[in-house]
């Protein structure tokens, strides 16, 4: 009975294995069917034949250099470092770890920076896209025009001594007008007073929590309940305060408000 159960055990692995030898060669056997063409894609260095094939490559090279930094560009020439920062303390003080998730976020803080920067990138469509995809201003130019806006929007959220202390370290004669401050001095500037910023709001949002958490460790501690880690108690309060103040319409409307 062994031996037979054996035998067709041994029956099926050989039809399995011939099911799987015609399923591989029928491509093979099927060679008169028309094959799909892929394409050949080559990357080469060719000579110039006119100082415009110059102009041209360098301004590919150009436009792929500012995507790649075009992440950098949004972080820390617009209000997402700010909001970020916030939403980052919130999460934190709320001890919540990952509620809500790195990506919610990241994805919100994105849709209120397009959401606060929109007046601006408005301003550089019109006086700069616009006009240079239309032929009537060139590159240059363009990035001139693009540039205002963006500097106008950093001066407003950049604090004097920010601004004072960056001019001095780069040994710049003192600076009689806005115009007169370069943008690669006004943009460190920007970024440490928006870091500034947003470590004043987080201070702010930590004080009701942090009360709580004394509230409830004092409790706790008045018990005799030693062992009872007493975030585990307060995180519902925390939670339960968030809710009944309507936190995300306080904090948003913070944030944005802080922009004005």
């Amino acid at each position: 009975m062994s031996q037979r159960m054996n035998n067709v055990k041994l029956g099926q692995y050989q039809v399995l294995i011939l099911t799987i030898i015609m399923v591989l060669a029928c491509p093979i056997v099927a060679g008169a069917a028309p094959l799909i063409p892929i394409p050949n894609i080559n990357v080469g260095v060719e000579q110039a034949n006119s100082p415009q094939d110059v102009a041209l490559s360098l301004q590919v090279l150009l436009m792929l250099t500012v995507l790649s930094l075009a992440p950098s560009i949004l972080i820390m020439m617009t209000s997402f470092t700010r909001i970020i920062i916030v939403l980052s303390f919130l999460r934190s003080a709320l001890a919540t770890q990952n509620v809500p998730p790195n990506q919610v976020i990241v994805g919100l803080s994105l849709f209120l920076t397009f959401y606060t920067m929109s007046p601006y990138f408005d301003q550089v469509n019109q006086n700069a896209l616009q006009p240079m995809l239309a032929g009537t201003m060139d590159q240059q130019t363009a990035m001139t025009e693009a540039v205002k806006p963006m500097r106008e929007f950093m001066f407003k959220q950049t604090r004097e001594n920010d601004l004072a202390l960056f001019v001095n370290l780069s040994e710049m004669p003192r600076p009689n007008a806005p115009e007169d401050v370069p943008t690669s001095v006004l943009i460190p500037a920007f970024i440490i007073s928006e870091l500034k910023t947003a470590f004043q709001i987080g201070f702010l949002i930590y004080i009701p929590f942090i009360v709580i958490d004394m509230v409830v460790a004092s409790t706790l501690m008045a018990m005799g309940m030693m062992m009872l880690p007493p975030v585990m108690i307060s995180l519902p309060f925390k939670i339960l305060l968030f809710i009944l103040v309507d936190g995300w319409h306080l904090i948003i409307r913070s944030l944005v408000s802080s922009f004005v």
